[in-house]
């Protein structure tokens, strides 16, 4: 399609009318293509472009802050690290985030972006919000569920994926209407304290990646060639201290991502199954997430009953599944948390593990509210009396017997 085409094919669909627009601006492609878009062809006579800090880091924000002055905007900027970490954070460390291997993250903060965008919207008098996502991803049902619930009379602008560009379509009309671009992978990146997500939807199957995409992880061979010891202490399910160091939890998690990330930990190579059932390669980097939730499901391990732990697997599954689909606010999300949070106040421990190239080892756990006793379970005590067992055997062995009965009835016919 030639340069002339692709303007003209966006300049001559027809659009919803809207005056005055919040947009989630990030300073990304999307975003920044998202305000020439309302000039030209929203016409759009006020546009509120709204950057919400969730973690990503100052450089980012000052990168996005940089392209707001190229297009001659002022982004209101809103700090929500600490509501992040201490509202949404805590949650997923509870739950053992995990959808199909990927520590839930940016599913998150796509919906706290959302509410917060939504409620400045209202606040400024806005009649649309718009947002940077594709038509072929998850994002455009977070966005839209959580705005749909906030400010359900606004209407919701998707460029991206009304106009059904593709990213090179999207690039071509940045050069056309000097939008700057500064990406440095295809598909871009996504980075909380958390985990970053890297190129999403953009990765080929057997494309391998450069080592100077990362961020924290080193890979295995180029990692520091020993074993580093690292101690983390819990109370009611979250980490509080690393290495005997009192943090909050956002500056524990930022130095967990360094230490783990030098010791080779914190690569996700994965097939993900998105909202719309379609699989893409995802590639991720989360070293603090994937040493906090193996140890975090390891105390727990520990200090919940059988029957605590089996259940909770269960709601985990589901809290899992709805925050990846977008469904934060719903009245079930909210009672899956009642319960798992009713879990954790025996998770108090604290665990200690070498890493090393890749893997983490645990080498030590300490905990006062510890289900585990020695004194009975283990073969080398004698505080257990083997012989109460004979009869609960023969009790739990009943229905094998009777199984075996109508197996022998049957078979004689």
């Amino acid at each position: 399609m030639a340069n002339s085409d692709i303007e003209k094919k966006v300049l001559n669909q027809q659009v919803a009318s809207v005056s005055k627009v919040a947009v989630a601006y990030s300073g990304g492609l999307d975003s920044s293509l998202a305000i020439e878009f309302l000039r030209r062809v929203y016409k759009a006579e006020k546009i509120v472009p709204i950057t919400i800090d969730v973690g990503q880091g100052q450089e980012e924000i000052d990168l996005g802050n940089a392209k707001a002055k190229q297009l001659g905007i002022q982004p209101i900027i809103i700090d929500a690290k600490e509501e992040f970490s201490t509202q949404w954070l805590t949650k997923a460390i509870r739950a053992n985030s995990d959808y199909n291997g990927y520590p839930v993250s940016t599913s998150m903060t796509r919906q706290l972006v959302a509410r917060i965008v939504a409620l400045e919207a209202r606040k400024q008098g806005c009649d649309a919000v718009l947002e940077g996502s594709t038509g072929k991803g998850n994002d455009q049902y977070r966005m839209h569920n959580v705005f749909k619930f906030f400010a359900p009379e606004l209407t919701v602008l998707v460029p991206v994926r009304d106009f059904d560009l593709t990213r090179s379509q999207e690039e071509e009309l940045c050069r056309l209407w000097g939008v700057p671009v500064t990406e440095g992978i295809t598909g871009g990146d996504d980075k909380t304290l958390w985990c970053r997500s890297i190129a999403s939807g953009a990765i080929d199957l057997d494309q391998v990646l450069p080592d100077d995409i990362w961020m924290w992880y080193v890979p295995p061979a180029k990692a520091q060639d020993k074993p580093e010891s690292l101690t983390l202490e819990f109370v009611e399910g979250l980490p509080v201290k690393l290495n005997g160091q009192a943090l909050p939890l956002d500056d524990l998690v930022s130095e967990l991502n360094l230490i783990a990330g030098r010791s080779g930990i914190g690569l996700i190579d994965m097939f993900e199954d998105g909202i719309m059932s379609l699989k893409s390669r995802e590639i991720y980097e989360a070293p603090a997430a994937k040493v906090i939730l193996k140890l975090h499901r390891d105390l727990e391990a520990q200090c919940l009953t059988k029957e605590e732990i089996h259940f909770k697997n269960i709601v985990e599954d589901r809290w899992a599944y709805m925050t990846y689909h977008g469904e934060w606010y719903h009245p079930l999300k909210n009672a899956l948390d009642a319960f798992i949070l009713a879990t954790q106040n025996v998770v108090n421990g604290r665990i200690t593990s070498s890493l090393y190239k890749g893997n983490i080892e645990i080498t030590k756990r300490v905990s006062d509210s510890s289900l585990f006793s020695r004194e009975i379970r283990s073969i080398k005590a004698s505080g257990f009396d083997q012989r109460w067992s004979a009869n609960a055997a023969k009790i739990r062995g009943l229905p094998f017997e009777i199984l075996a009965k109508r197996s022998a009835a049957m078979h004689k016919k």
